[in-house]
């Protein structure tokens, strides 16, 4: 029995109970993963090591009765990552999305995350993950609040409505302690009602729904994006407050003095560069810029009116203290997020220990003894 092998498997419920839904602690996770990526202790995908992952894209039209066609968010991505430093592990992000399982009653997207022994390849564990992917979605922009936000903020707009959002406000919430009011804002005034009412009854703060995308902007001091990509989030460079800190987790575009007179912060520079890698090699790179929450930027370095990718700041470079943090109260930045399974398997691997220790989920056993000829 030396060569058995066994892994962990951990649903939905049982990631609720090892902390999921913990979002002060993930925010903490997701800024140890910012260092990491600082300092380059970590693999995804593809030839540059960068890739944010490998999809299916379905076709139009097909000579294929069962082949799937293309519609509305509907895709499979594979996301695969090595994370260094406490984690040292392996793990791959499974992603399936589309749009049309709300009539079956289902989630947009369905995710899972493996985690695997580095040297052996074998699989710790295998996880319900559309809670995690949430959870660490809203950390990243939350760790940016941390750094780059006004101490004094008082008020947060959320624009996009959905449980990404949820997700992020959550998690930035626990980083604005000086918080007094949500303006909320959603193509659909319900879901943006909904979204007030989840705020005032879950943290006791007071909330406003905005039908009007100017005035959610006017006084946020912080503002978190998450819209729906079925519709261009448009916004004005005027709209925004003296020294708002806003943070992309979805797509937005804006005229081009709205990027220039503000600083901006990415994620990770190296996955932006294989973003623009990717529209170079697609038929059409302004089409996937259009795709991408930072294409937008990609489009000013191309015409040479900001700088390039290579001389702007990423957040795991201000965390560690090579970049600056805000300069003054005035300033206005924008904190560019794509998200990279770097953090999935962090939060994974963090879940997972807490699991083990807590004698959560079900061992299931890869085999007794491998089998040979």
């Amino acid at each position: 029995m030396g060569n058995r092998s066994r892994f962990l498997y951990l649903s939905e419920p049982d990631m609720i109970k090892a902390g999921v839904l913990d979002a002060p602690r993930c925010v903490d996770v997701c800024e140890d993963v910012f260092k990491l990526l600082a300092t380059g202790d970590y693999l995804m995908g593809g030839p540059n090591h960068n890739s944010h992952g490998l999809g299916i894209e379905f076709p139009e039209k097909s000579p294929y009765p069962n082949m799937p066609l293309t519609g509305p968010d509907r895709r499979f991505v594979a996301m695969p990552a090595y994370l260094g430093g406490k984690y040292d592990v392996c793990g791959n992000k499974w992603y399936g999305s589309n749009a049309a399982n709300a009539s079956r009653g289902l989630p947009r997207s369905v995710l899972t995350v493996m985690l695997n022994d580095k040297d052996t390849g074998e699989p710790l564990c295998l996880m319900s993950a559309n809670l995690l992917s949430s959870a660490r979605t809203g950390a990243v922009p939350a760790v940016a609040c941390r750094y780059l936000a006004r101490q004094d903020s008082a008020i947060c707009a959320a624009i996009g409505c959905g449980p990404i959002n949820k997700a992020c406000f959550r998690a930035i919430l626990s980083q604005m302690p000086n918080l007094k009011k949500v303006i909320c804002h959603d193509i659909s005034e319900a879901k943006a009602r909904a979204f007030a009412d989840w705020v005032g009854a879950m943290f006791g703060i007071a909330s406003v729904v905005s039908t009007s995308l100017e005035d959610t902007l006017a006084d946020a001091d912080v503002v978190t994006v998450a819209a729906s990509r079925l519709k261009t989030l448009d916004v004005e460079d005027a709209w925004f407050k003296s020294g708002a800190t806003v943070l992309l987790t979805g797509p937005m575009k804006a005229e081009d003095s709205f990027w220039l007179n503000s600083r901006i912060v990415y994620d990770n520079i190296h996955l932006h560069e294989a973003y623009v890698q990717d529209a170079l090699a697609s038929p059409d790179k302004l089409k996937y810029y259009d795709s991408v929450i930072g294409g937008p930027l990609y489009t000013l370095i191309d015409d040479g009116k900001t700088p390039s990718l290579a001389d702007s700041a990423d957040l795991g470079n201000v965390i560690l203290g090579n970049k600056s943090r805000r300069e003054n109260a005035e300033e206005r930045i924008v904190f560019v997020a794509s998200g990279m399974a770097v953090f999935d398997v962090a939060w994974g691997f963090e879940l997972y220990q807490s699991a083990v220790k807590e004698g959560l989920g079900r061992w299931l056993v890869l085999w007794d003894e491998p089998y040979r000829e």
